[in-house]
């Protein structure tokens, strides 16, 4: 990723796996350590990432991203900043349960919030709309910051979807065919007419 102008181009990855994504329980803003295999992975990542001509990392402030994105700095070496904005979504009520328990305790609830697309909002917890403006801002102020840079994002599905959909002008409802490929790295630039999407999956993490 050899950067030939002005513009901020950036890397995005979800941090590696933790014990709750083996559970299949939702995580939200609160937080499980990664998995020896989660370990693993952001080792393997952090030597598949080096050939890239990074200036930093970004990451969210919650555990699992910082300890995948530490652990990808073991290879890289080079400045990393955390930015809470990049958090991924808060889900309120739901944190800590599966998408299976809620399909059989608030079935009615769940159908309801999937078909609301950007509104999305678990109870008492916050809408994609609010992930998307945060998250989109946190790039914007870094583009900003450091113009000109190569930065890798490591941050949580929910942003990154957040971000991805938004510039593909996707209504994030069920029933629009998948785009975004598990455990990729994915490209955006930063230039005078704004953020732009430049490549979706261009790197798959497992190999």
């Amino acid at each position: 990723m050899e950067n030939q102008s002005n513009s901020t181009r950036f890397g995005l990855v979800r941090h590696a796996q933790t014990r709750w994504n083996r559970e299949k329980m939702i995580q939200g803003q609160s937080d499980s350590p990664l998995t020896s295999d989660g370990k693993i992975q952001a080792l393997r990542w952090g030597q598949m990432l080096k050939p890239f001509s990074w200036n930093r990392i970004l990451a969210s402030d919650i555990g699992r991203a910082m300890e995948t994105a530490k652990i990808i700095n073991q290879a890289i070496n080079i400045s990393l900043q955390t930015d809470s904005r990049l958090r991924e979504q808060d889900w309120g009520q739901w944190t800590g349960k599966t998408i299976s328990q809620l399909k059989i305790d608030t079935p009615r609830e769940l159908d309801a919030q999937v078909r609301a697309g950007w509104a999305f909002c678990p109870p008492g917890g916050e809408d994609r709309r609010s992930v998307l403006d945060r998250s989109h801002q946190a790039l914007l102020d870094a583009a900003a910051k450091w113009p000109g840079d190569e930065i890798l994002v490591v941050t949580h599905e929910g942003v990154v979807k957040s971000l991805i959909y938004r510039l593909c002008g996707r209504k994030y409802l069920p029933g629009e065919p998948a785009i975004i490929k598990p455990y990729q790295l994915h490209l955006l630039a930063h230039d005078q007419d704004g953020l732009k999407m430049e490549k979706i999956n261009a790197l798959a993490m497992e190999q």
